[in-house]
């Protein structure tokens, strides 16, 4: 187990932010939240992403910085208002983290990043070598890492995460409600690819990155992506429930309008950089991962 380390977290309090907090206080680490607002307790740092301000002092002798800021891809329709904030609020906070790391030179920067730094992949396996795509998102993800090079010569890990599965929240948190009426089923075809990692696997493969040299783009997916059909198929038989009611993509557009293009989409995304730093994943297989996390019962 690695030394007690003083972490400093931005998006504490979402899905990923809450459960790395925990494991890491857990393992024995002193963890400070930054918080959008004048700070209230001993482990509270205020920061003001939009204006680039960053309480520095507070920040001094910390060890990690993880920056997870930024506005849920998912979470609203993509109107020019919501790509905007999409865009600003990873631009902006990015830029202001960075440049405080800079500044007080922790021994490592976790920078969040997205899959969808590639694009529409296809059937094409993609690892950390290959190139970006040129849909939206694939432009969100250049200008957001491109702003975390700004922490200088502090080391640098830009977290490129998949498809993010827990039950209480995320795509699985939305989908067990259907599938639990049995009104589940595939998405468009069903032949996409998916590429998913489970939050328990996530928060691991994040405290690997601190103690680990690795650096530069670190892909936080499962290394065998499925087919949504292959997801749809598992989640189903853990539930014991059937699979009958397809999506079909006219009614994703419909609800969901830009972002549907991301759950039709195809991305096969390897973890190549994990794999060879020696992490081991606790859940490589879908089937396996969903029948953890889901009770039959519920």
């Amino acid at each position: 187990m690695q030394p007690p380390q003083r972490i400093a977290i931005t998006g504490a309090s979402g899905l990923i932010g809450g459960a790395l907090v925990g494991h890491l206080k857990s393992e024995g680490h002193t963890v400070q939240r930054l918080v959008r607002r004048a700070s209230a307790a001993p482990d509270e740092v205020s920061w003001d992403p939009k204006a680039g301000t960053v309480d520095l002092r507070a920040l001094e002798g910390v060890d990690a910085v993880i920056h997870l800021a930024g506005a849920g891809i998912g979470d609203k329709r993509w109107t020019a208002k919501y790509k905007s904030e999409i865009l600003n609020s990873r631009l902006l906070g990015t830029t202001a983290i960075a440049k405080a790391v800079a500044t007080v030179k922790p021994q490592v920067f976790i920078s969040a990043s997205a899959m969808g730094w590639y694009g529409e992949t296809g059937n094409r396996a993609v690892t950390e070598h290959d190139r970006t795509g040129d849909d939206f998102l694939a432009a969100v993800c250049r200008e957001w890492e491109a702003a975390a090079n700004l922490a200088g010569d502090v080391r640098t890990v830009k977290l490129r995460t998949g498809l993010v599965l827990d039950p209480t929240g995320g795509a699985l948190g939305k989908m067990i409600p259907l599938f639990r009426f049995g009104l589940g089923g595939r998405l468009g075809s069903g032949k996409q690819w998916w590429s998913w990692i489970t939050l328990h696997d996530l928060i691991r493969a994040i405290a690997f990155t601190l103690v680990s040299p690795i650096s530069g783009p670190v892909n936080l997916t499962a290394p065998n992506p499925a087919t949504n059909q292959e997801f749809t198929a598992s989640l189903a038989r853990a539930m014991h429930r059937p699979a009958l009611f397809p999506v079909p993509a006219i009614a994703l557009k419909l609800a969901f309008g830009g972002f549907s293009i991301e759950m039709l989409g195809s991305k096969r995304v390897l973890p190549e950089a994990l794999l060879n730093a020696g992490f081991t994943f606790n859940y490589p297989h879908i089937g396996a991962a969903i029948a953890a996390m889901v009770d039959p019962s519920s």
